[in-house]
């Protein structure tokens, strides 16, 4: 038996591929989100290296985050040696400088979750909302060998 449906008042339609099922959508709003960064880091036992590889504590990993409420950073270790990962974060004036030298730690040295080659999942901040300006992530490794870091960190308005 057919499945079928009320085309209009006074007209009923078979659903087939030229006739689909009607669908609408009601008190849905997409949240939008933009990736902001993928990236391929050696985590070693250097002090203050960030997913990009720099070292120069005044530079920041993320650029022009004030629009978003939320980053998530998704990660995929090739080891499971012991790491820790600092996060960051600035506001800064309508130019773009940092309001004042250094950071805002919000996160402290935390040990990143996850063994050989699993994906990893970290919302910044874990509770609240965002909207700081610069973000700065590092990752150092605390006892183990050398390995690469995947990331990709999604901005969500």
């Amino acid at each position: 038996m057919p499945v079928r449906f009320l085309r209009n008042a006074s007209e009923l339609a078979d659903v087939s591929m030229e006739s689909p099922l009607p669908v609408q959508v009601t008190n849905a709003r997409p949240v939008p989100a933009d990736t902001l960064l993928v990236a391929t880091t050696t985590v070693t036992t250097d002090a203050n290296r960030d997913l990009l590889g720099s070292t120069i504590t005044e530079l920041p990993t993320l650029d022009g985050c004030m629009q978003y409420r939320k980053l998530v950073w998704f990660y995929f270790r090739a080891s499971d040696a012991a790491t820790t990962y600092r996060i960051l974060a600035r506001a800064t004036d309508h130019n773009g400088a940092p309001l004042g030298t250094g950071w805002q730690e919000i996160v402290p040295p935390t040990t990143l979750p996850g063994a050989a080659n699993s994906w990893g999942r970290i919302e910044i901040p874990s509770t609240g909302d965002g909207y700081y300006d610069q973000y700065r992530i590092e990752v150092r490794l605390t006892a183990g060998s050398n390995y690469i870091l995947i990331s990709k960190i999604v901005g969500v308005r």
